[in-house]
């Protein structure tokens, strides 16, 4: 089997050949999967490509529902907190 570079460890593909793979079970699958990501990989874009693959031939699937959430959920990083840069006049 040639390595999917969006799924390099086989985890989502693995998911779906599990009996009895609980949604729980695939949802620290899932973590583990978007860690492991190329650096510079749009999440959202492998979470697509992943549904792609797999979830019209598993529609019932827990990792379907886990990737189909995730996809829900994907959006692009804000900044969060911090200072921000302002210029201040002396008194």
């Amino acid at each position: 089997m040639q390595r999917d570079p969006l799924d390099h460890k086989n985890l989502i593909y693995e998911s779906y050949r599990i009996e009895g793979i609980t949604k729980s079970d695939c949802r620290s699958v899932f973590l583990d999967w978007a860690l492991s990501l190329p650096d510079g990989q749009q999440v959202r874009a492998a979470i697509e490509a992943m549904l792609e693959r797999y979830g019209q031939a598993h529609p019932g699937h827990p990792m379907t529902e886990v990737l189909s959430e995730g996809l829900e959920t994907a959006q692009a990083p804000r900044r969060r907190g911090g200072w921000r840069s302002r210029s201040r006049d002396p008194d």
